[in-house]
């Protein structure tokens, strides 16, 4: 059965290159003659929000697909962490201190994507916020090994531009906070969080928070930089007040290395081994 059998219907695209092959005339130059899905102003009316949370998670879903992605590694972390090279631009001095995680970022991508080409390249594909800083050296490790990454961009005021290492077929832009970060862990194997500010630490406990209620499945969460991420959040406090368990405290294991954390995701796959990896 050929495609024309299959899809016995005409196709959109034709009739809206028809709806515009028409004399120009008050009625065909009215908005209401536009066909709906070619209409602009009627697809960002408040009441088409809906249609348009769906379409964010279809595109990017549907693309991936296409793409044959079946698994990625999530690297968060800040956009404002420079490569060390370029530390002595850094705003303050803990900025320039936290350029070392811009290599462990994009050496822990390249060590990542060489192991994900071993089988093709469709599982465990690093994917990040494509923008600058972390994100830019995540992608760039792929880059290094000669793989694809994804970069899921968000519209900002600042900082919104994707970095020249992600894949620009795997290079996606969106509105909605909400439907990135679905597509951020849909497929998520490993969640790996470099130091950050707010976006990152926003990231960081609507992942913890959907593991340890359940609603996504536990996989690697490792946090770069012990010392980082124990000056700016008293974890043990958070227990001994009772607002988590003391069990929630394993959800996450603090590596330094980018070799730390390969060698962590791979022992995950055993189940003993993984219940006895230490915590903290």
């Amino acid at each position: 059965m050929d495609k024309t059998s299959r899809h016995p219907l005409r196709k959109a695209d034709k009739d809206r290159t028809s709806a515009k092959e028409v004399p120009i005339t008050p009625q065909t130059q009215a908005p209401a003659y536009k066909l709906a899905f070619s209409d602009d102003e009627f697809l960002l009316r408040d009441e088409l929000r809906p249609v348009r949370l769906q379409l964010e998670l279809l595109k990017p879903q549907m693309m991936l697909d296409e793409y044959g992605i079946e698994s990625t590694i999530v690297l968060f972390g800040g956009a404002r962490i420079p490569e060390p090279a370029k530390k002595s631009e850094a705003r303050t001095k803990t900025l320039a201190d936290l350029s070392r995680f811009y290599d462990e970022a994009r050496e822990f991508s390249r060590l990542m994507t060489l192991k994900s080409m071993e089988t093709g390249g469709h599982e465990n594909v690093v994917v990040t916020g494509g923008g600058p800083g972390v994100m830019e050296a995540g992608n760039r490790g792929a880059i290094d090994a000669g793989g694809a990454s994804i970069g899921l961009n968000i519209v900002l005021p600042f900082e919104q531009a994707p970095n020249e290492y992600v894949t620009p077929e795997l290079c996606f832009n969106f509105h909605y906070f909400a439907i990135r970060k679905m597509h951020f862990l849909m497929r998520a194997r490993a969640i790996c969080v470099f130091p950050g500010g707010f976006g990152t630490m926003d990231e960081t406990f609507e992942a913890l928070t959907l593991i340890q209620t359940g609603r996504m499945q536990r996989v690697p969460f490792l946090l770069f930089g012990r010392e980082f991420w124990e000056k700016i959040i008293n974890w043990d406090a958070l227990a001994e007040a009772g607002t988590i368990s003391a069990e929630d405290l394993s959800l996450f294991r603090f590596v330094e290395t980018a070799q730390d954390a390969m060698e962590l995701i791979e022992q995950w796959g055993d189940t003993e081994t993984r219940d006895s990896i230490p915590g903290r």
